[in-house]
């Protein structure tokens, strides 16, 4: 299905994605557990005063760089099996530096730690690969400060490098943070608060982005043990408490299940997502109500998303600021509609590995699709895709999603397809099997 490329002409590494003929009839069981949910399962058992016994961790880069800035914080970190990971609590006492963080190039992971490690005497050098340091941080360095921590720029302002060192956080119950650059930001901040000495309120000044992910936050959470958390538009409410130390699974990650859903539309035919089913806290778990807008049959059970494509793709509207991840994913669907789509709403995307709109938009043109590019959105024409070598941009969602358009259309090459690793090293694998299953 997939095969190395010797490049020629292309800059090596480079992968062919070879056409699927006929329809899919696929189940896809190895869906990587979710690293945003796996990551924040991680810091609360972290923070927890005892053992915690976390399954189906994935195995990618941001859940990796995770555990190895837990490693290097000196807190006690143990594998026990596949995906299995034992987690020795430090019941929100963090070991004193000097240490330093190794984030790589996970934008969640350094901006979780960099909380964490407000809560420590420091002091701690949180630091990451040049495409992370280029991302920002200042919001939340920011906010972290007006809390009364340590937080001191090495290089650039807003960036990584960053030491953060003993300061006095907690004696401020109230901070003011924007809503509209990343939800992590939110998130970070809730993942420390129950530990300060009056919890906190985050004041948002403006609406709040990808609010899913925040949500994920919150339930999260109350499975450590902390529900005393209220989530609104524009102020989060997180009162003291102390996450429980306890077993926990990890779901299946909803933003990497697009792919092969997303696999079913465009070829056409039947995929069975496992381990993500009704039940799914994830907002990206919607995208397969996107597909479905665009005439895709779906059906869910408790374990399982099942989609199903046998007449045409309809293009739709839809504002995808909660479902942000899954833009290059529909993105790839919408040239085989029968009419435009137009997504709306994800601005704030320009920020993220790539400029996720700029880059896509430049990727699928190199490909012969036509796009309109918007501030905060893109309109995506029907079109007849043709072969060509596209960037991944170091983005790992851009090299998954511009590989789906390569399964009808020949002659497609992903340039850097190991970016891939940072949420699912298997994800070739898994192409390749759902070549065997095409009737």
């Amino acid at each position: 299905m997939t095969r190395p490329d010797p490049g020629v002409g292309v800059a090596a590494p480079s992968l062919r994605v070879s056409s699927i003929a006929g329809e899919l009839d696929a189940v896809v069981s190895d869906v990587p557990g979710s690293k945003s949910v796996a990551n924040r399962a991680l810091l609360f058992a972290a923070l927890a005063d005892g053992l915690s016994r976390l399954h189906n961790v994935p195995d990618g880069d941001d859940s990796t760089a995770m555990l190895d800035c837990l490693r290097a914080l000196g807190i006690g970190v143990a594998s026990s099996g596949a995906g299995s990971i034992e987690i020795a609590g430090t019941g929100g006492r963090l070991p004193v530096g000097p240490a330093t963080l190794p984030t790589r190039l996970a934008g969640t992971t350094s901006r979780f730690v960099t909380a964490l490690a407000a809560l420590g005497p420091g002091p701690y050098l949180i630091d990451g690969e040049a495409p992370l340091r280029a991302r920002p941080m200042a919001p939340l360095h920011d906010a972290l400060r007006r809390l009364g921590a340590h937080v001191e720029a090495v290089e650039r302002p807003g960036h990584l490098p960053v030491v953060v060192g003993r300061g006095a956080i907690g004696t401020v119950g109230r901070v003011e943070m924007p809503g509209d650059v990343s939800s992590q930001f939110v998130s970070a901040l809730m993942m420390i608060a129950p530990y300060l000495q009056t919890g906190l309120t985050i004041d948002l000044s403006t609406p709040l982005v990808s609010r899913p992910y925040v949500e994920i936050t919150a339930v999260a959470m109350a499975a450590f043990g902390v529900d005393d958390v209220t989530v609104g538009d524009r102020r989060v409410r997180v009162g003291v408490g102390r996450y429980r130390a306890g077993e926990f699974h990890v779901e299946a990650d909803a933003s990497s299940a697009s792919y092969p859903l997303a696999a079913a539309a465009i070829v056409g035919g039947r995929v069975v997502v496992e381990g993500l089913g009704h039940t799914s806290t994830q907002g990206d778990a919607r995208f397969a109500d996107a597909l479905a807008a665009m005439g895709c049959r779906v059906e869910r059970t408790a374990a399982s998303t099942t989609l199903e494509r046998r007449g045409p793709l309809r293009g739709i509207e839809l504002d995808m600021a909660d479902i942000s991840d899954t833009v290059p994913t529909l993105a790839a669907v919408a040239p085989f509609a029968e009419t435009a789509t137009r997504i709306t709403g994800v601005g704030f995307i320009r920020h993220k590995e790539s400029d996720r709109i700029g880059d896509l938009a430049a990727e699928l043109r190199r490909l012969g699709v036509r796009v309109g590019e918007e501030s905060d959105g893109m309109t995506i024409y029907p079109s007849t895709p043709h072969g060509a070598a596209v960037e991944t941009h170091h983005d790992h969602r851009l090299a998954m999603s511009l590989a789906l358009i390569g399964l009808r259309c020949p002659d497609v090459i992903v340039v850097e397809p190991t970016v891939v690793s940072k949420s699912w090293p298997g994800f070739w694998s898994m192409i390749e099997r759902l070549a065997g299953q095409a009737g």
